[in-house]
């Protein structure tokens, strides 16, 4: 059993640290204006399985530090997801029609469709939760659901990275954000006697994790073929139009 000082300092920084390791990131896309690199679809995963677990504290009432922790995650990838919506790379209509995932999902334009969506997708959590919220066998489900959503966190910047063959655009910092987080989380998980879907879903988003560092160490960071093609049309550009 932890001491009582040492167990506070974990749940602080339970709560407060996986949020801040986005910090750097999105300083990284401000400040060059582009989010090439960097794959919105963690935004995607961090928000919907956040939201989840939200209404799995509901039924389980596990740490009140990882409500605290999804509470400030929900709020840091809206930043983020607005900052990658604001720099995101400039494509054309049919590149953008090509990349885009089954139904367009969540490759929309505007930042409101994705608000639009969220809000939807609390509406229908909530409206189960009302319906199922007493059933063990239900809320057992809702964890896992949510835990093994947010163990898929890497795979989106992962198959980004094989894509380009490249870790462009994506921050070290983040990579190793990632790594020491993932690790503190499933030992903390196993320390705190957490309920298993949060044990076994952390092994697996670790995992992941030193697979994209092996990318990071075999494909590097230079710049994907698609980055260095904008940069020459962009200059092509620029020349005509001092012509």
């Amino acid at each position: 059993m932890l001491p009582s000082w040492v167990s506070t300092l974990s749940s602080v920084g339970m709560a407060i640290g996986p949020p801040l390791v986005y910090a750097d990131q999105a300083a990284s896309i401000m400040k060059k204006k582009d989010s090439t690199g960097f794959s919105h679809g963690v935004c995607a995963v961090l928000l919907l399985a956040n939201i989840t677990r939200c209404f799995f504290w509901l039924g389980t009432r596990f740490e009140f530090a990882l409500l605290v922790q999804s509470i400030l995650m929900i709020l840091a990838q809206l930043a983020l997801l607005y900052i990658c919506i604001r720099y995101r790379p400039h494509v054309s209509s049919e590149t953008y029609e090509q990349s885009a995932l089954p139904y367009t999902f969540w490759q929309w334009r505007s930042y409101a469709q994705y608000i639009e969506f969220l809000a939807g997708f609390i509406l229908c959590s909530a409206i189960l939760y009302l319906i199922f919220g007493r059933s063990d066998l239900y809320i057992s489900l809702v964890g896992y659901v949510a835990l093994g959503m947010e163990s898929t966190l890497p795979i989106p910047q992962l198959l980004s990275n094989y894509k380009h063959k490249s870790l462009y655009g994506f921050r070290a910092s983040t990579l190793i954000g990632w790594v020491g987080g993932d690790s503190f989380k499933t030992a903390y998980f196993f320390l705190q006697g957490s309920p298993m879907q949060f044990k076994v879903c952390a092994i697996f988003q670790l995992t992941a994790d030193f697979i994209i560092v092996l990318q990071r160490l075999y494909y590097g960071n230079a710049p994907p073929a698609s980055a260095l093609l904008e940069d020459d049309g962009l200059e092509q550009a620029l020349a005509l139009a001092e012509e």
